[in-house]
């Protein structure tokens, strides 16, 4: 009868979310007209531009204006985005123009395509662009020739975008009041998408380029075909593969960025120059920003906080940043309200949240002068574990302290410093079987790994657990970790993975009184999960330099020190706090041959075995250092 009852409810929804979009859709084509328009750059290249236009003339408008290599689809006056079935049709129902665009040399769009094209600070001519200067022309343009426009226009974007929309916060055009950048692309060597810590994220790499990356020599509204894996298992695919030399020839010689991956190993000049960090100063104050992310973001979780970091640090406008629990661009979803991922429940819809308290608010205000966001704060930030929203004027938080805890002899983890001598945790680390990153056969890397049960890599021999007792009282962390390790290996080189992971007690259940926010008779058993709250790689050879990466010293002490994405969660009384150290990832990561050399000439020779330590005694103490907030 519950089932039935379920069921019944279900349809019920359907049928209502079915009749509000078809009520939205009939007054957005009643109230709207779409246009299409080649605006051209100050070089003279053109960019298709794609133009949703309020009939209303009674009222000016402001503009909120997309850039995109993901296309302005679907192409034609006559054929409309579904702008009705996602949260942009409250902007519609605001009276906003919405204009999105193909960036340079991509879909519709005429020039050269520049994967992460480099700021240029010092333009002294028409022929020196970049995609700062893109924008300004193209908003320059709209604001002369977009009828009954107010002057005032707001930028935004998820992921790539998200790197267009910083970019165009350093654009400097007077009309750009507010810029939004949403799990921004910011660096692609130290923590988004296809590197952590030097390590290459191949499975999100090759799956992106092996399409995305195709030439496109002429403006075309054809989406480029998939690669044919032949196999639905991601981890025997690239198991097969054995080297990133064999992922280069089946990628081919086209993909000119794949190349440039392979021809720039380490840090140098060429990636700096696509580190967004570094040129953010150029914001001007008159510019708004609000960089959002999610905190199980597998992709850019590192580029939303780093760009707020960034900005903060290197600009005098005013700028803020909101983190919720949510998987890459789930906080804009019209279909997931943001109150799960996995099997871990928020209760509440954030998504939803999100959408009609902070951005809506957010643009009608500076781009409209409607409402008051003034209180808003400095960092508005969801908590998991608590389950709540928190609002603070600082992040990291002022009253945080950087609070040692030591992994200890016999798989103890403890706030008390070891006092053992000559103690360590050992492993074998086998490039022929390395750790899998999710328990499950998969094809697509999933999204929900971020938080997955970590129970099945703490039953592995290569595996290192360290966990604390039950705690006696809750304890809440709100910022960066460090992973401060003292450690040997019978190598030249090796990767280090570190997990901070939530050790939920048996007999729990999403009933429980000690999870709030979460509707009782929930039911949902969650006995014994290890919630994965945060997970990061190194890859050794770079724990001095990443400009300069020096080989380990085969069976010497070696200190690790590198940093985790923030955290914003709350470990509950009874509960356990748990690290696990593995030396693979996979497929998450390209697995390291363990011997130090330039790993895209590696051959299947190259790979071998490595012994691991891991020390914790008086001398020599490895702590994961916690960002502990009362």
């Amino acid at each position: 009868m519950k089932r039935m009852l379920l069921s019944f409810l279900l349809i019920c929804l359907m049928k209502f979310v079915s009749s509000q979009n078809s009520q939205d859709e009939d007054w957005i084509k009643e109230n709207y007209r779409k246009k299409e328009v080649m605006i051209s750059m100050r070089d003279g290249v053109k960019l298709f531009t794609s133009m949703y236009l309020p009939k209303d003339t009674t009222e000016k408008h402001p503009i909120l204006f997309m850039r995109t290599p993901y296309s302005c689809a679907p192409y034609g006056e006559e054929n409309w985005a579904e702008l009705w079935n996602g949260h942009l049709r409250y902007y519609l129902r605001e009276g906003y123009i919405l204009v999105t665009q193909d960036v340079r040399g991509r879909w519709m769009s005429e020039g050269v395509f520049v994967d992460v094209r480099p700021f240029n600070p010092d333009k002294k001519t028409n022929k020196d662009t970049d995609e700062a200067s893109d924008t300004y022309d193209a908003i320059d343009w709209m604001v002369k020739n977009l009828r009954q426009n107010n002057g005032k226009v707001g930028v935004t974007g998820i992921s790539y975008p998200g790197f267009y929309s910083t970019m165009a916060a350093l654009s400097g055009h007077p009309a750009l009041k507010a810029v939004s950048p949403q799990a921004p692309v910011t660096d692609w060597f130290i923590g988004d998408d296809f590197h952590h810590n030097g390590a290459f994220f191949q499975m999100d790499g090759f799956a992106f380029y092996s399409s995305f990356g195709k030439p496109r020599p002429q403006p075309t509204t054809i989406a480029p075909t998939a690669f044919d894996y032949r196999t639905k298992d991601n981890y025997k695919f690239y198991l097969e593969a054995a080297t990133l030399k064999n992922l280069g020839k089946l990628m081919g010689d086209s993909i000119n960025f794949w190349k440039d991956l392979y021809e720039h190993p380490n840090y140098d000049d060429w990636w700096k120059a696509r580190n967004v960090r570094n040129f953010v100063n150029n914001i001007p104050a008159t510019t708004s920003t609000l960089v959002v992310g999610g905190l199980f973001d597998a992709e850019d979780c590192f580029g939303a906080w780093r760009t707020y970091e960034a900005i903060e640090q290197k600009s005098k406008n005013n700028n803020k940043i909101v983190m919720g629990p949510w998987y890459h661009g789930q906080w804009s979803s019209a279909t997931n309200d943001g109150s799960s991922l996995g099997n871990v429940q928020f209760g509440a819809s954030t998504s939803y949240w999100y959408q009609n308290n902070i951005e809506i608010p957010y643009f009608n205000y500076h781009l409209k002068g409607k409402g008051d966001i003034s209180k808003l704060p400095e960092a508005t930030i969801f908590f998991t574990g608590a389950n709540e929203w928190k609002q603070f004027d600082k992040w990291p938080p002022a009253d945080r302290q950087q609070k040692p805890i030591y992994l200890q002899l016999n798989g103890k983890l403890s706030w008390q410093k070891p006092t053992a001598k000559n103690s360590y945790s050992e492993y074998i680390s086998d490039p022929s079987k390395p750790v899998p990153y999710t328990e499950d056969i998969h094809f697509e890397r999933t999204r929900e790994y971020m938080s997955d049960d970590q129970r099945f890599a703490g039953r592995r021999p290569d595996v290192l657990v360290f966990q604390t007792d039950l705690l006696t009282e809750d304890i809440t962390l709100a910022g960066p970790i460090v992973a401060d390790l003292v450690a040997s290996i019978s190598t030249t080189d090796a990767d280090f993975v570190v997990k901070v992971i939530d050790v939920f007690p048996d007999k729990f259940s999403y009933d429980s009184v000690s999870t709030p926010g979460v509707p009782e008779g929930a039911g949902y058993l969650m006995d014994g999960y290890q919630m994965l709250v945060r997970g990061e790689i190194m890859r050794g050879k770079y724990r001095k330099s990443f400009e300069t990466p020096v080989p380990f010293k085969p069976n010497s002490f070696e200190k690790l020190r590198f940093e985790l994405p923030d955290v914003a969660h709350n470990f509950r009384r009874g509960h356990r706090i748990m690290i696990q150290i593995q030396s693979s990832w996979f497929p998450l990561a390209d697995r390291n041959p363990q011997k130090f050399m330039n790993i895209y000439e590696a051959n299947e020779t190259d790979f071998q075995k490595s012994t691991i330590r891991i020390f914790h005694d008086a001398a020599n103490a490895s702590q994961i250092l916690l960002p502990v907030i009362k």
